[in-house]
């Protein structure tokens, strides 16, 4: 095997080098770019093994402040990272922006052989799901609107690709994983950290598995604060959106452009703030270290500096600081902390690049032993933690090598042996779960604990009755789920 002027082994000890220059032990280099070699396809995938698909809800930023001319939201990056995978064909795509739609339509009629495949465009996802060749879709539209749309695509289907958070609720997510089960589809959340930033998040996640801190007592995930906007003016509606299908199940409101697009984020009508757009990816991270991927845990207590009193402003938490209790102690007892909040406290002793780092995953054991990773680096109390590989008997977990978009490939490698994928919808369940109790606890029931079993999915104790009101949330028709 040649590459280029490169032999293999030269070729293999570079992937390695550079693997290992970004901080992960020189074993787990190795490790994984010999794994990725050892799975690499004997030959490209066959007529039969092609994979048809449909993008629904793929946004532009063209109302995101300060982006500049149109480049594309996750939904588009998505969708591209489908059609740069072998036999995957972009037959149509769909966005009740028709902007959004045209802009997404050119790029997979200038990627597909310079346009002689052709790509319908559709306002409506119930249109494109109609069509019986299209085997799987992805789905990049706010946070609202996923449930929905994933449901009707498993019911028509298609497997699924959905972007975090997997729902806008807890009840949604939960209808969602009943009927990925029921239907048998492939549905692939997009946690892409465990699969991608060259394993590290995985890396770190066995490595707790297997006591490399010994029990782990308090784990931190910093996300970020809240942007705090408003209040907007009312503006006329964009030409080329349907403004009342963008709304779908929720309430009807004057339009407010910094309400749509990008910026639905920090609107707690359409999704969580940083708690379900961050919090879905290192929350994630954590139940996987913790081993509670079907569980949760045993009690939420929430805080948060109060959001603007407007209607028209950005209503999320700006700061916040969510205490989760685990039911892995001793007889089942309390056990581990999972501390998830906006920002560092005074004195964080984890730094990235000379600066306090911001945005990671901080796991602490016994004998003051921890492990920090983030999407750029992984560190620890003391490199031996990192250093020693793990023995030939640890316990390890499920692996992506695969060159690119491991975690599209991933999904699409699914779609085509029928095995479930790294985060189907119920691990998806589990870890958005987590996020919607912290959302709950911080907007409706500040600095009090919340009692939650995770085998019933239900708050229990005193104010369960209140607590339980807000798993689901009131649809507007005729958007409404039927029983």
């Amino acid at each position: 095997m040649k590459r280029g002027n490169m032999s293999r082994r030269g070729f293999l000890a570079n992937s390695i080098g550079g693997l290992a220059a970004t901080g992960l032990p020189m074993w787990f280099a190795k490790e994984t770019v010999l794994g990725a070699q050892a799975t690499q396809p004997a030959q490209q995938p066959g007529a039969n093994d092609r994979i048809v698909m449909g993008a629904i809800g793929t946004g532009t930023n063209r109302i995101r402040r300060g982006a500049g001319p149109l480049r594309g939201e996750r939904g588009v990056h998505i969708m591209q990272a489908a059609m740069a995978e072998n036999g995957v064909q972009m037959m149509a795509v769909c966005d009740v922006d028709r902007v959004n739609g045209e802009f997404a339509q050119n790029l997979v009629r200038t990627a597909q052989r310079g346009g002689s495949l052709e790509c319908a465009m559709f306002a409506d996802y119930r249109r494109l799901l109609e069509n019986r060749d299209i085997n799987a879709v992805t789905i990049g539209t706010p946070d609202h609107w996923h449930a929905q749309v994933a449901i009707a695509a498993m019911q028509a289907g298609k497997d699924v690709y959905c972007e975090k958070p997997m729902t806008l609720t807890i009840e949604e997510s939960k209808l969602v994983a009943r009927t990925a089960r029921e239907t048998r589809k492939i549905f692939q959340v997009g946690t892409q950290q465990r699969t991608e930033y060259g394993g590290r998040f995985r890396l770190a996640a066995e490595l707790i598995r297997n006591g490399r801190v010994g029990r782990v007592s308090r784990v931190t995930t910093l996300i970020g604060a809240n942007p705090v906007g408003g209040p907007f003016e009312v503006r006329p509606v964009l030409e080329g959106l349907d403004w009342n299908f963008w709304l779908g199940p929720t309430a009807n409101v004057e339009f407010v452009p910094e309400r749509c697009h990008y910026e639905f984020r920090w609107w707690y009508e359409y999704s969580g703030g940083k708690m379900t757009d961050w919090g879905a990816h290192h929350n994630d991270i954590a139940q996987w270290a913790l081993g509670m991927d079907e569980s949760g845990p045993i009690s939420i207590r929430g805080t948060g500096t109060a959001p603007a009193n407007n209607a028209n402003s950005y209503n999320c938490h700006p700061t916040f600081e969510v205490i989760y209790t685990y039911g892995n102690g001793p007889n089942g007892g309390e056990g581990t902390r999972l501390i998830c909040r906006s920002g560092p406290a005074q004195g964080w002793p984890i730094r990235e690049n000379n600066n306090v780092a911001g945005n990671g995953i901080l796991f602490e054991g016994e004998d003051n032993k921890w492990i920090w990773v983030s999407r750029s680096t992984i560190q620890a109390s003391d490199r031996s933690l990192l250093d020693d590989p793990l023995p030939v008997s640890a316990t390890r977990l499920p692996r992506v090598n695969a060159p690119g978009n491991h975690h599209m490939n991933n999904f699409l490698t699914c779609v085509r042996s029928r095995e479930q994928p790294i985060c189907h919808a119920g691990i998806g369940h589990h870890s958005v779960s987590v996020c919607h109790l912290g959302v709950i606890a911080t907007r409706f029931f500040q600095n009090t604990t919340l009692n939650w079993d995770p085998r019933e999915e239900r708050f229990t104790g005193e104010n369960a009755a209140a607590a339980n009101g807000h798993l689901g949330r009131a649809r507007r028709a005729p958007w409404r789920f039927e029983a």
